[in-house]
């Protein structure tokens, strides 16, 4: 049970956002912005960099939504995603996403975990300096959001099939349509 009265039928992050409509439409505008904006890395490819924070920060919903959200827009979807959450380095993604997987799990860990070495290594494998700013900004988000999910206690559901739905309503309408495909699918 949620510490705080929100819509029992939108779980996690949605029912905060709906609490709070007008904390939620920066923060919104700023998700959509990182993980479906314009970027030489996928929006799959986005949206495991969370999948994966989140995992590390122990945040059920937001690791399975971003996992599912990542799974529908990756090659290799689902496999592709539970393998880069087991292990990164076994991972079959390429060299310039696992070296930013782990820019992203360094910036979850502490700012100053993020050594000039593992920059060095992700330019080395080819990301740019966007993907690097946009990979720390990703990874510093998520943990945020994570905190607030986590630390109000909010409901997440244990359906693999919820995950896909939202998975469904992202892909074809951006953030802003996974509200009313949890609305929907609650009812």
């Amino acid at each position: 049970m949620s510490h705080i009265t929100v819509d029992p039928t939108k779980p996690g992050i949605i029912g905060l956002f709906a609490f709070r409509p007008e904390t939620a439409k920066p923060l919104g505008e700023l998700v959509e912005t990182l993980l479906r904006g314009p970027s030489s890395l996928t929006t799959g490819e986005r949206e495991l960099i969370g999948a994966v924070v989140s995992k590390e920060n122990d945040c059920y919903f937001c690791a399975e939504a971003h996992g599912a959200f990542s799974a529908a827009q990756i090659e290799g979807g689902a496999a592709t995603v539970d393998s880069a959450k087991q292990d990164i380095d076994a991972a079959p993604i390429s060299d310039k996403l696992r070296a930013l997987l782990k820019v992203a799990l360094a910036t979850r860990e502490s700012g100053h975990s993020v050594t000039s070495a593992l920059v060095d290594n992700a330019k080395t494998a080819g990301a740019s300096e966007a993907d690097i700013h946009d990979t720390v900004l990703i990874a510093s988000l998520f943990s945020l959001f994570n905190r607030y999910v986590d630390g109000l206690a909010t409901d997440a559901p244990d359906q693999a099939e919820w995950y896909a739905g939202a998975a469904q309503a992202l892909v074809a309408g951006g953030y802003a349509a996974i509200s009313g495909a949890a609305q929907a699918q609650a009812a």
